[in-house]
């Protein structure tokens, strides 16, 4: 046939081809891994501790600081007190002499480790009188958890009167 066009490729290109792209999705998978590591091992700590615990499940929260924004969210957010290196989750809760329990959840692979901002708010907050800590597991979460709860409480404000 007059006009064929020949759009295969030759074996090495391809092959070349085909390691570049296999390379680029090792690397995407390297740096979105950890993040939904952390996020899959913070819901399962979450939802056992409101099944473990269901009269303190409104005082453990998660800390809206991740995730992708535009740059004009970012800003407002920002505004609104947003601050960078908060701990993942918070139980507000006064134990054993400290006001609150703070929690920086972690994934055991190398690499995942507090930022420079994160080593500064827990530095803050501990000056503060709270407990931090960092988790990387099911087990270890339990454990802070019912170590935590079982202390007395620190003390006792009376709540506000509402109309």
């Amino acid at each position: 046939m007059k006009g064929k066009i020949d759009n295969t490729l030759p074996l090495d290109a391809y092959r070349a081809l085909l390691a570049r792209q296999e390379e680029a999705e090792r690397k995407a998978k390297r740096r979105t891994a950890p993040r939904h590591e952390e996020s899959a091992l913070q819901k399962e700590c979450v939802r056992w501790f409101r099944e473990e615990y269901p009269e303190h499940a409104l005082m453990l929260f998660a800390v809206g600081n991740g995730g992708a924004r535009s740059r004009t969210e970012a800003a407002i957010m920002k505004g609104e007190g947003v601050t960078a290196g908060v701990a993942d989750l918070i139980l507000l809760e006064a134990r054993g002499g400290w006001g609150a329990l703070c929690i920086e959840m972690k994934i055991r692979k190398s690499g995942s480790k507090q930022s420079d901002r994160q080593k500064l708010w827990q530095a803050a907050t501990e000056r503060a009188g709270n407990r931090y800590a960092v988790i990387r597991s099911l087990p270890a979460f339990q454990a802070l958890v019912r170590d935590y709860l079982g202390q007395p409480p620190t003390w006792r404000v009376k709540a506000a009167k509402t109309d």
